[in-house]
């Protein structure tokens, strides 16, 4: 009779017979294998390369490796007018991109001091929010086809494939929109682009309850997600995540409830937190932010404002084009501005807003020229990243999956 071992213990074993199997696997020479996770490995999405020592399936050590999209963001944004960088943030979390074009384009402003005008904010909470959607379907609907279950991809890309149609309506672009512009927006928003917009959330609504009617209770998504990539309060602030996966963690820190922007603090919405910070928790956390993230759209909706959408300040803002065929001082406005650019005062600022992923913040520094003299992004992917290769030690290999796809580490943001 054996006695029943604790989880550390060795387990004795009575039957004579296997003692000898025993003492010969003891002499076999064994050794730990060395494998390549990616960057080709569809899990990977091209952007990441895991080095692992493994024993059996079982990670022993793990060496995570990015930056396979770097492409010196910061010192591109260096190299030319204030408004130029627009595009190039636009690349940074490109699931989202009118997001990262508020979070600089904020800080610029705050450099400046320029306060938009109620309609562009208002533009701007909008956007930002049904980027928010976007992004946490892409997250959401990848990670579940790389858990094999594809029939949920297609009931949240279905929806988000609108939303794109509906921002090529407004911005001209599907995926890098380049809307923003410091002081406000390139244009305003047509009355039937709100309806459309305003339509649309119930489909949101009805993709996310089709969507957790397939897998919230499933067996197998449970299975792969429930105790998987747990990470507790403590270490998901020492290690300064932020956003989703910090909110699983059961931390309910958000920028928007913290330090309103945007009229913020005006809107009704809830904070979703999770209590377990494992990946079940992440997905959760996510479909509840969608829900929220329409609740605002449509309170924003309501509350839009008749107005301009940029600053009317010649100094910021080009003029309008009809001006400039036939009025010359209209003309050399714009000349300047698009030659010399915008002129912000000598100084610095670090300005953050809540991205997809967690706090965006953006440092910039002036010395009163047309040029920026430093351009520093704090990527909320960087961070959560960060901490992958603890959270997958020890863990089976089948469990890097759904760790990392729902940390959304996006390339563009992590690398900058």
């Amino acid at each position: 009779m054996a006695t029943v071992p604790h989880s550390n213990e060795k387990v004795t074993e009575v039957n004579p017979s296997a003692g000898e199997t025993d003492d010969l696997e003891a002499d076999l020479p064994t050794r730990h294998m060395v494998v390549n996770f990616g960057p080709s490995h569809p899990a990977m999405h091209g952007t990441v390369r895991m080095r692992m020592e493994l024993d059996g399936e079982t990670i022993v050590k793990a060496e995570p490796e990015i930056g396979f999209l770097h492409r010196g963001f910061e010192k591109s944004c260096e190299k030319g007018p204030w408004n130029d960088p627009i595009p190039y943030t636009d690349r940074l979390n490109y699931v989202s991109a009118i997001m990262n074009n508020v979070g600089y384009c904020m800080a610029v402003e705050k450099l400046m001091g320029l306060e938009l005008p109620e309609r562009g904010k208002y533009i701007r909470v909008i956007l930002c929010e049904l980027n928010r959607i976007m992004d946490h379907f892409v997250n959401v609907g990848a990670q579940l086809v790389d858990l094999g279950a594809l029939t949920n991809f297609w009931y949240l890309f279905n929806v988000r494939e609108k939303i794109y149609m509906l921002l090529e309506k407004l911005t001209g672009a599907r995926l890098t929109n380049s809307y923003t512009r410091i002081g406000g927006m390139i244009r305003d928003l047509e009355p039937a682009w709100a309806q459309e917009v305003e339509g649309l959330m119930e489909e949101v609504h009805k993709a996310v309850t089709d969507v957790l009617g397939l897998i919230q209770r499933n067996r197998i998504f449970y299975d792969r997600t429930v105790g998987v990539g747990v990470w507790s309060k403590e270490k998901a602030l020492s290690w300064g995540w932020t956003g989703p996966c910090l909110r699983a963690s059961g931390v309910p820190y958000d920028v928007r409830k913290a330090a309103p922007y945007y009229h913020y603090d005006e809107f009704d919405f809830d904070i979703p937190v999770g209590e377990h910070g494992d990946a079940y928790d992440r997905v959760m956390v996510r479909f509840e932010e969608i829900n929220q993230s329409a609740r605002i759209v449509r309170q924003a909706l309501k509350k839009l404002p008749g107005g301009p959408v940029s600053v009317q300040d010649p100094r910021v803002t080009l003029p309008p084009k009809k001006k400039v065929y036939t009025s010359m001082e209209a003309l050399i406005n714009h000349f300047m501005l698009v030659f010399e650019g915008l002129r912000p005062p000598a100084g610095e600022v670090y300005s953050y807003t809540e991205a997809a992923n967690g706090e965006l913040g953006f440092y910039v520094v002036s010395d009163g020229s047309g040029n920026p003299v430093k351009v520093r992004c704090r990527s909320p992917s960087f961070a959560n990243t960060s901490a992958l290769r603890e959270m997958i030690m020890g863990s089976m290999i089948a469990d890097i999956i759904p760790t990392f796809d729902l940390l959304n580490m996006i390339g563009g943001e992590c690398d900058r």
